[in-house]
């Protein structure tokens, strides 16, 4: 990852209170990133808890400051409810110093819905969207393959499924430097008339997209290097994302049983993390909400101090990278394709 070369800190504000463990994690997290990235961090929280996990470390002279909100917004809560009823809550101040400019990007491992909602609310969405959306890489196997959506929009008209392809295309392209991203549809079969009646039509505007669009994909073909994006809706998704997190889960109890019978436990315990890492992707980097107007990565809400450090690499990277304007731009490109042409 390469810094600003002219030495200016990237702004990073974080939600302290958001995810299972914070602030401690989030806390313990910031301090870890002050020292690996050329980052400023704003920590948002109950002022004296996030002071009192700041106490422990050695910050003097070090680049974090502190902003006091009220509360947060559980997973339990419904998203636009709460924000509401919680107006000073950690994820809304955070969201609203993003959208002042006093910061260039927020890392947030709290409540998902309650992380897109206010982005949407405050921050607003691209042109031609009327809806952010999940994506990224989600299989150790398959690390730089793209699945979008991820489970934030279970239901998608087909134009919108096209739209989440353009940024899933801006994403592998500029975040993990594929050229030419081929683009999938996740459907039954390879064959154009498979799949239900939104594929179908999704199917047709794909063929008309400047998108490099290779056709049907099926669950196979995240193996098979035939796309870089897959796209699907969010229904669909999530639970694929979270069969493969279960999957690693059952895989290594059995896996322990059935190779601590031949093997030291020390050798078992090695491959049962190798195999864990090949169903799941390292929870250390958080993701781009996609299609907001901010530069907004969101990480697990299990992470602990190295994935909330890792997140604030992520989010070093996609503004060095200039993501957003990356992804904007392809979305203008493909509802705006006459207007583009030379």
């Amino acid at each position: 990852m390469q810094e600003k070369t002219n030495g200016t800190p990237n702004r990073i504000v974080l939600d302290a209170m958001g995810g299972d463990f914070g602030p401690a994690e989030t806390v313990k997290g910031a301090v870890q990133a002050i020292n690996l990235h050329n980052v400023e961090i704003a920590l948002v929280g109950d002022q004296k808890e996030v002071e009192l996990e700041l106490s422990k470390y050695d910050i003097r002279g070090s680049r974090i400051s502190v902003v006091a909100s009220e509360g947060k917004i559980g997973d339990h809560e419904h998203p636009i409810t709460a924000l509401r009823q919680k107006r000073d809550s950690s994820i809304l101040v955070a969201t609203k110093i993003l959208k002042s400019g006093q910061a260039d990007a927020l890392v947030s491992v709290g409540s998902t819905g309650a992380s897109m909602a206010s982005a949407v609310m405050v921050l607003g969405l691209m042109e031609g969207l009327d809806r952010p959306c999940l994506g990224g890489p989600f299989l150790g196997l398959c690390p730089r393959t793209v699945l979008v959506d991820m489970g934030s929009n279970v239901d998608c008209r087909p134009s919108l499924l096209v739209s989440f392809g353009a940024l899933g295309s801006a994403f592998s392209k500029y975040f993990l430097g594929i050229p030419e991203p081929r683009v999938g549809l996740l459907s039954v079969g390879s064959e154009e008339a498979k799949g239900n009646r939104s594929v179908q039509e999704s199917f047709q505007l794909f063929q008309e997209s400047h998108l490099n669009f290779v056709g049907n994909v099926e669950g196979m073909d995240f193996f098979t290097d035939r796309a870089d994006v897959i796209v699907c809706d969010g229904f669909v998704g999530n639970i694929l994302l979270k069969f493969t997190e279960g999957l690693g889960s059952a895989i290594g109890p059995y896996m322990y049983k059935q190779l601590g019978q031949y093997l030291p436990e020390n050798d078992v315990a090695k491959i049962i993390e190798d195999l864990w890492q090949t169903t799941n992707l390292p929870r250390t980097m958080g993701g781009p909400l996609f299609g907001v107007n901010g530069a907004v990565i969101l990480g697990h809400g299990s992470s602990t101090a190295e994935g909330i450090c890792g997140a604030v690499g992520t989010a070093v990277q996609y503004v060095e990278l200039g993501l957003m304007e990356n992804m904007r731009a392809e979305l203008e490109r493909l509802h705006n394709p006459t207007e583009l042409k030379v």
